[in-house]
């Protein structure tokens, strides 16, 4: 069989690829913290026809996906006027827990989207219910989130009526007579490899290896080198004008690619002809 063919159906399976990873880019267009996803080729083992040349004589049999990797540059940030909306003006993430594995250290994920909102209970959760983790702040006066331990952020409904977040990240409840006290400082993490992070859905993100040896290590914004804005989200980085010019191109290539395996068969038919 002429290995045309085999390296059409190898270039038309990687544009289908893209074509996937093009699509999930559009439909997160508007989604919070989304960071698109790029996709890479690279060939495929090439076979020897002779070596007895100077240099190496070889047919290449076509090509497969290299790498799909995700994007973390900033998106545009969009302004809400919702006090519990935060976005990061800068790297890092955001740190939320299931509240089924608080008080340990499995259930953290990392997220770009700031969209939290508080229970009735006080917790400062995410969309999902996830705890948005924080350092308790253990000083009468001032912050000092040394010593504080890093939990779930809970604002007391019966001790404050009101509470906001400023750009160092430091939650700040307001009692009935006007009294402020900082309670918490945000926790951020800023993996070393934030493309190595896995997708776990929901705008979420887990910590592996191969995002940072020391795990999600826990920072405070100021720590982070980093500030947060409230009453703005971040959005989606993807760029529509590139994503549909990206389709363009993987659908010329599934067409160029189809037309060699058409162009292969009608090689095989004449093949077939010469007996007849």
């Amino acid at each position: 069989m002429l290995r045309s063919m085999y390296a059409g159906v190898s270039g038309m399976k990687g544009f289908q690829t893209k074509l996937d990873v093009i699509g999930n880019n559009i439909a997160n267009v508007n989604t919070i913290g989304y960071k698109k996803s790029t996709i890479n080729f690279q060939d495929l083992l090439s076979q020897n026809m002779s070596s007895s040349g100077a240099n190496p004589m070889q047919v290449g049999l076509g090509s497969t996906t290299g790498a799909i990797n995700v994007n973390h540059n900033a998106g545009s940030t969009m302004t809400t006027g919702v006090g519990t909306d935060v976005a990061i003006m800068g790297d890092g993430f955001f740190i939320v827990q299931d509240p089924d594995d608080v008080g340990t250290d499995n259930g953290q994920f990392l997220t770009r989207a700031g969209n939290f909102t508080v229970t009735n209970e006080g917790n400062l959760v995410n969309p999902q219910g996830y705890n948005v983790m924080g350092f308790a702040n253990t000083a009468a006066q001032g912050a000092d989130f040394a010593a504080g331990d890093f939990e779930p952020i809970v604002i007391d409904p019966a001790a404050y009526d009101s509470f906001s977040i400023n750009r160092a990240g430091e939650v700040i409840g307001k009692a009935a007579d006007g009294t402020e006290t900082i309670l918490y400082g945000m926790g951020i993490s800023n993996p070393e490899n934030p493309t190595g992070l896995s997708k776990f859905g929901g705008s979420l993100y887990e910590m592996t290896g191969g995002a940072s040896l020391n795990g999600i290590n826990p920072e405070t914004v100021a720590d982070a080198n980093t500030s947060v804005a409230s009453g703005m989200l971040e959005m989606s980085n993807v760029d529509l004008t590139e994503e549909f010019t990206e389709m363009i191109i993987a659908q010329r290539g599934f067409q160029a690619n189809s037309r060699t395996i058409t162009t292969s068969d009608e090689i095989l038919q004449e093949v077939v002809n010469l007996k007849r």
